[in-house]
């Protein structure tokens, strides 16, 4: 009898705890839809601010402007972690012009990729070699393609349910495309827009070299570009593609990492970050990549301070510079995590644009360890982002996994947000306000969870 009433009372305890939890999930809810701030923020880095590509005047003033909320907003410690990050400049000039005796000429419309070398004033002319990936490119050999210019036109998988999963089988195009063309001698890549769409938009996005090959410049062209240039090919393989850019490395510049705070009931416990990256690229404004995730981040721990809530942990957003061309803010922010002995419990990062929530992955090793994660879906089934799932936590936040900080990704509806990502069209209106507010609120109670583990 003693043992069935122990059982009853630790039924009804858990039963009470649940209940706290749905009460306080619902508060945050109830307050982020009501009294949000972050479509407010996000209209001031887009429209005042813009682009912010790293090292840029633009970026620092988002520094600027971030460290300020955060302060305005009343978090408890705000400060600057210094990074040095890559400078790169995109010029004024990227032309690519198609001529054939067949077909006339016609341009393309283009962008240099981030990193690239330019081509210097005289630009590159030469003949053109399609290839659909880096595998058909090695099949070719260095008699087909010396001399000429790559056009790589490996399109996302539109089977892909997962438009992540469709852009991570033709990024690779993208970044190692000029390192293996010039391997067998190509002159210049360039590369259709990683996009969902077919338009006329060329979506930029980040490109590499190595020491041991020659540099060549890379172009990104429209993928309605892509698709005509594929078509002329076919009707005139001897057709000439002219290319010129002005693009360039400007060294290393002084930036920072921005750093909010609310402290714990211990000054010196353990930490939850959350966070985005607030570095961008430069032909539209940043807006889902990554203002969304920078305010929605700043939002979510506004919002707990807001609604009086008291952290067991202490509880950080970030705003980490340069995650598109060199992930500097995010490594940098961990060796200072390890330098003054900070241990990092949970860390959670919003870098998939500012979409309907969906739920959040995982970077767990197993379902077993998925367990004490799978009990928290409960509340967020009434706001529809229940989905939990094995997965990455984010490129900037990666880092910490080495010191056993579990990490969390902020997953929204990802059908249209390759529509957007490295293009111009990545601006404040492309953004609802609604789905805003939703995803800072489903990572404000996710943070409140996290806290009570």
């Amino acid at each position: 009898m003693r043992r069935l009433a122990l059982m009853l009372l630790m039924s009804l305890s858990f039963f009470s705890a649940a209940q706290d939890k749905e009460a306080a999930v619902k508060k945050i809810y109830d307050y982020t839809l009501d009294s949000g701030r972050a479509y407010a923020d996000l209209r001031v880095l887009c429209k005042q601010i813009g682009g912010r590509l790293s090292g840029s005047p633009a970026a620092a003033a988002a520094v600027e402007f971030t460290r300020q909320k955060m302060l305005d907003y009343g978090f408890d410690s705000v400060w600057l972690q210094e990074v040095m990050v890559p400078r790169w400049q995109r010029g004024q000039v990227c032309n690519v012009l198609v001529s054939s005796t067949k077909l006339g000429s016609m341009s393309l419309k283009s962008c240099a990729l981030g990193g690239s070398i330019g081509t210097g004033p005289s630009g590159i002319s030469a003949k053109v070699i399609e290839v659909k990936s880096l595998e058909q490119l090695n099949a070719l050999g260095q008699a087909k393609i010396k001399g000429s210019i790559v056009f790589f036109n490996g399109a996302f998988d539109p089977k892909e349910i997962s438009t992540f999963s469709a852009y991570g089988k033709a990024v690779g195009q993208r970044w190692g495309g000029a390192m293996e063309a010039a391997k067998f001698g190509a002159v210049a890549v360039l590369v259709r827009s990683m996009s969902s769409e077919v338009d006329d938009l060329p979506h930029t996005g980040s490109m590499g070299y190595d020491s041991a090959t020659k540099k060549i410049p890379a172009a990104s062209i429209s993928t309605l570009a892509a698709e005509q240039l594929s078509k002329n090919l076919a009707l005139d393989p001897a057709l000439n593609v002219y290319l010129e850019m002005d693009c360039g490395s400007a060294g290393e510049v002084l930036s920072y990492n921005v750093v909010g705070e609310l402290f714990g009931r211990k000054p010196d416990g353990p930490v939850i970050v959350v966070g985005g990256h607030l570095d961008s690229w430069d032909l539209g404004e940043g807006a889902h990549d990554d203002g969304t995730g920078c305010i929605q981040s700043i939002e979510a721990i506004r919002v707990l301070k807001a609604i009086g809530y008291k952290p067991n942990h202490r509880l950080r957003a970030v705003m980490f510079m340069n995650e598109e061309n060199g992930l500097r803010g995010g490594k940098k922010y961990a060796e200072l995590a390890q330098m003054n002995n900070e241990k990092h419990r949970f860390a959670l990062e919003s870098d998939r644009g500012g979409f309907t929530p969906r739920g959040f992955s995982f970077d767990v090793r197993n379902a077993t360890e998925m367990a004490q994660f799978n009990g928290m879906r409960q509340f967020f089934s009434p706001y529809g982002a229940d989905w939990f799932t094995l997965g990455g936590g984010g490129s900037d936040i990666a880092p910490l996994k080495a010191n056993g900080t579990i990490c969390l990704g902020f997953v929204p509806d990802s059908q249209r947000y390759f529509k957007y990502h490295h293009a111009a069209s990545d601006t404040f209106e492309a953004v609802d306000s609604r789905e805003l507010s939703l995803g800072a609120a489903a990572m404000a109670a996710m943070i409140y969870l996290l806290d009570q583990l």
